[in-house]
């Protein structure tokens, strides 16, 4: 990481952002987030407490049928004081598996199919519950997810407005800890919660390693570099507005 990272300052920026953001593209409307009980979607509930106040603020807790760690999206609710609403996407995906699977002459999703299907049916209700509430559906992917990659198209990748864009995972954690969220969840180890493995399980290697690249340009792992660079690269379509044919 750089030498200096003012959370604080970085911080107050941010709720800025979201306040001038909602007062062009929503100046009565809720943000609506996806709780999900890690750093990312609890920093970002928490800026938007901050900027909007708490009554603006709406969580949708949506566990896929169980989840081992739902008490964590309990207490950022709690913490914060937002309404929320817990819905079980598990029936949905199931559903729209099976859907596929038996049509005629059958289709065997593919395992990253399986593995993006549930961050899809997500996000799908995050806006049939922020239509219905007046509101804007906020990206909780960050800066060092989107670097390489690690989100899913038109899942937890899109939203209406986006806090953390630009700012990386050791960063979020710094900002998570300037807003005073309970550190159990600002130092939770991050996972996507679809396939049994953490971040870096799946990544093959640690975010402390890919902010500084990112942020300094330091790698002295020439394999490492090249991993980095490798999925930033393939993952940049996701990152781009849909291509259009220009018919000049």
């Amino acid at each position: 990481m750089s030498n200096f990272f003012d959370a604080k300052a970085t911080k107050d920026k941010c709720v800025q952002w979201i306040r001038e953001w909602f007062e062009k593209n929503g100046r009565d409307c809720r943000a609506v987030i996806g709780i999900s009980g890690g750093k990312d979607s609890s920093v970002v509930a928490a800026l938007c407490v901050e900027a909007l106040g708490k009554d603006r603020v709406f969580g949708v807790l949506m566990p896929q049928n169980e989840q081992a760690d739902i008490e964590d999206s309990y207490t950022l609710v709690n913490h914060l004081g937002i309404d929320y609403k817990v819905v079980n996407v598990g029936p949905a995906v199931d559903a729209v598996k099976k859907s596929i699977e038996d049509t005629e002459d059958g289709l065997e999703l593919s395992r990253q199919a399986i593995i993006n299907l549930p961050p899809r049916i997500r996000m799908s209700t995050l806006y049939a519950v922020s239509q219905s509430l007046n509101g804007r559906v906020a990206n909780t992917c960050n800066m060092s997810e989107d670097w390489v990659g690690y989100s899913t198209k038109y899942g937890d990748a899109a939203g209406d407005f986006s806090p953390l864009a630009n700012i990386t995972v050791t960063e979020v954690k710094a900002i998570g800890k300037e807003l005073g969220l309970p550190v159990e969840l600002v130092d939770k180890v991050p996972s996507d919660g679809l396939c049994g493995k953490t971040d870096e399980d799946n990544l093959g290697f640690t975010y402390a390693a890919l902010d500084n690249y990112i942020r300094n340009g330091i790698c002295d792992d020439a394999k490492f570099k090249a991993r980095v660079d490798e999925l930033h690269e393939k993952n940049l379509f996701k990152m781009k507005v849909i291509p259009a044919f220009p018919n000049d």
